[in-house]
């Protein structure tokens, strides 16, 4: 009797409920878990990125994509989302400020689906922006500072990102009337990434040359944890732009798993037609442009044509990375090649691809054509006016904020050259990735009293190191006769292990050498 009664007092509450709101449940709750797994892929670039890099900077690019994370946050919570998404705004170019620091963004449908309120949609769009600025802020990589990097961050989501996603999704903008395709940003954020950190890289400057002799990444293993950590994100990513628990967002995030496992497989086949060996870099490098390529067209096309689009994607973007050579732009992380090249042949795709039966699949966008297997011709035009469009205004306005910011005093956006041949992360965070042995200062200096500068072990400072610690070989010693021998040594597996790294003078005084325990 008592269980009965608690039955219909629930049953009562959860009918109440769903007159009050307009809003399905499962829709709702699938947008929140959306979101945090978009969320999750912050971290998972910053892992991409340290793993890309050299060790000595490895920590500064998880540092400044976490804090651009943050600024992003206060921006969009401030006035990003009203710029973007603001419906009183009718300009087709910018919102307004009417919905600064959200107000009267609550419980209403959303401006971009009827299935969600628009307070999580403002906050889902806001997770989608700090994954773009994140990708963006890669292409200071080794060079750039800080803080003015935050400082560019919050100008370049104001005046590039923001208007670029009112064209493409607000109802009041120009490309969303004009007919563009494109479901979960091509343009906002591949185009919005890709084309500004190459902008961003241009103002900055080329990495000194001695140091990108023989350069690899720091740590692949790394590499691999940020891109699956990034997948799985990007299916919250793609899935959630059907705004709703629908058969649009399976088919989205079919599309996404596809084109990231073609993109994969090309790009690695192609590095082992060059070089006759699997690069784990390369693979994953694969995966990352197929998603790209997917982000704008997951929710348009079918799976057919999601595995002609991965198959492309990672043949394209594999050859477009040879374009920053051209270019003479130090695109240290090929975010240009990857993000604005895969989100174009994205865009591209919905041209050709886009079918209206699987947009028709959210039971909301039932009366929108696709392309060209619709008969729709005209899109292509359409596609590449937006592409066009998204592309020259992202690289010029970004171009000029990066310059304006240089030149206000406190805010040079780079490192002085010989701070970055000591690495980012002694001169800008005073922290490592890694706890790595340094000669200078925990093994070979000659004072302990004094309080010298932690140096990182490249062949200059051990040069320089093993003068003052050894002045028998002062006069025999340099760079150019330095070799190191890397051999592991196991004394007792049960109690510990010695790594020696030794530094032997190929030529002087019957071939002397330092050891080194680290």
């Amino acid at each position: 009797m008592v269980l009965t009664s608690i039955l219909n007092v629930s049953n009562a509450i959860l009918k109440k409920r769903r007159i009050d709101t307009p809003f399905d449940g499962g829709d709702v709750s699938f947008m929140i878990v959306a979101s945090a797994m978009v969320f999750f892929m912050i971290p998972g670039l910053s892992f991409l990125y340290s793993g890309l890099t050299r060790r000595k900077s490895a920590l500064s690019l998880i540092l400044v994509v976490s804090a651009s994370n943050a600024v992003c946050i206060f921006q969009w919570y401030f006035w990003g989302y009203s710029l973007a998404f603001s419906r009183t705004a009718n300009n087709g170019f910018l919102g307004n400020l009417a919905n600064v620091g959200l107000i009267n963004v609550l419980d209403k449908p959303s401006p971009g689906s009827p299935l969600v309120p628009e307070l999580l949609y403002a906050l889902y769009q806001m997770e989608c922006a700090c994954v773009t600025i994140g990708i963006l802020v890669g292409g200071i990589a080794e060079r750039g500072r800080v803080l003015p990097a935050m400082v560019i961050t919050f100008f370049w989501m104001t005046l590039v990102y923001c208007p670029i996603a009112c064209w493409a999704w607000s109802p009041n903008g120009w490309g969303y009337k004009f007919g563009v395709l494109d479901f979960a940003g091509g343009g906002p954020v591949e185009i919005g990434s890709g084309v500004g950190g190459l902008a961003y890289a241009w103002v900055l400057g080329c990495r000194q040359d001695k140091g990108l002799q023989n350069f690899r990444p720091q740590s692949v293993s790394m590499v691999n944890l940020g891109t699956f950590i990034l997948w799985f994100g990007w299916l919250g990513f793609n899935g959630g732009n059907a705004f709703g628990a629908n058969m649009r967002a399976i088919m989205a995030i079919w599309n996404s798993m596809i084109a990231a496992a073609f993109g994969g497989i090309v790009w690695c086949l192609i590095d082992y037609r060059h070089e006759r060996k699997y690069s784990m870099v390369g693979f994953c490098s694969g995966i990352i442009v197929g998603l790209i390529a997917a982000t704008p067209a997951s929710g348009f096309i079918k799976p057919w044509a999601a595995v002609i689009m991965g198959i492309l994607a990672g043949a394209v973007c594999n050859y477009a990375t040879k374009l920053k050579f051209l270019f003479r732009i130090d695109d240290s992380l090929d975010i240009f090649a990857q993000h604005a090249i895969g989100g174009i042949l994205g865009l591209l795709m919905n041209a050709f691809f886009a079918s209206g039966s699987v947009i028709a699949l959210d039971g909301v966008n039932t009366n929108v054509l696709g392309g060209w297997v619709d008969h729709n011709w005209k899109q292509l035009y359409i596609q590449f006016a937006y592409i066009l469009a998204a592309s020259s205004y992202t690289f010029v306005v970004t171009a000029l904020i990066v310059h304006y910011v240089d030149t206000i005093p406190g805010l040079h956006i780079r490192v002085a050259a010989g701070n970055e041949t000591l690495g980012l992360d002694e001169v800008e965070v005073g922290e490592y990735a890694d706890d790595y042995f340094e000669i200078w200062r925990d093994a070979m200096e000659p004072n302990p009293m004094v309080n010298s500068n932690p140096r990182e072990s490249t062949l200059d400072t051990i040069a320089c190191t093993v003068r003052c610690s050894q002045p028998v070989l002062s006069q025999e010693i340099s760079t150019r006769n330095l070799h190191v021998h890397d051999n592991l040594h196991i004394r007792d597996s049960d109690i510990d292990i010695e790594k020696p790294v030794e530094l032997e003078v190929l030529s002087g005084r019957g071939g002397a050498r330092v050891s080194i325990i680290a």
